[in-house]
């Protein structure tokens, strides 16, 4: 038998026990109801809702705020939004988006190597139609006529994928260039090339890029690196 003594000693420790196997739970509870608060008020936003007596709440999902065609920043009124990729070496083709309509992509399989071009209309924003010409193995005559049937107030995007420039004349090169293009005269073989311009243009346009191909800086294996190019287009008033 144990002692009055030892009985005192062996209740105080199973109370202790006891007390420390409560308080554990109580802080465990604690902890699970700070995390899913946090879960539930970081991927939610709470909005008063009007009922009769007390006014709960409810719980909308936030979602972070999308631009057309994933632009970094949102066009002004009066703007179509764009964004474009060149070509990746001879493996993926270019892609061209517009007031998030993918116009042109391996996806949509209206892409090819040379020179691939689509024509929106400058007021509507509506795709018109799409054409790529094989600058290595094909003719420049497709790609001249294609040119010298561009109506005025036409929108004009293009960009190259594997080689652009082999059969590119000096009659094709005049066209395009006033489309807009700054360096058209300057393409060489397997540049890669993304341009934004007009028929009708009075100037230059503001959308171009162009990098040459150079066993110093390229990417891949005999072809430079993807361009990429966003902005707002003006939409044609007249």
């Amino acid at each position: 038998m144990l002692r009055p003594g030892g009985v005192l000693k062996l209740a105080v420790i199973i109370g202790v026990f006891f007390l420390a196997v409560f308080l554990a739970f109580e802080l465990f509870e604690i902890n699970m109801d700070f995390k899913m608060g946090s879960i539930f008020d970081g991927g939610f936003q709470r909005r008063p809702v009007a009922l009769t007596g007390e006014t709960p709440v409810e719980e909308v999902p936030t979602m972070p705020a999308r631009n057309k065609c994933g632009l970094s920043k949102a066009c002004p009124a009066g703007h179509f939004s764009f964004k474009m990729a060149s070509g990746a070496a001879s493996v993926v083709g270019p892609k061209i988006c517009l007031e998030d309509n993918v116009l042109m992509s391996g996806v949509k399989n209206n892409v090819g190597r040379g020179i691939n071009i689509g024509l929106v209309n400058g007021k509507t924003g509506e795709l018109s139609k799409t054409d790529f010409f094989d600058m290595w193995a094909g003719d420049v005559a497709p790609l001249i006529k294609f040119l010298k049937e561009i109506q005025d107030g036409t929108i004009v995007m293009m960009a190259t994928f594997d080689d652009s420039a082999t059969k590119l004349n000096d009659e094709a090169k005049k066209l395009i260039t006033d489309l807009g293009s700054s360096v058209i005269n300057t393409l060489g073989f397997r540049d890669n090339w993304i341009f934004v311009g007009g028929k009708g243009i009075k100037t230059k346009s503001p959308f171009e890029q162009h990098i040459k191909n150079s066993a110093d800086t390229n990417k891949y294996e005999g072809w430079p690196e993807v361009l990429e190019m966003e902005g707002c287009i003006p939409q044609r008033q007249e």
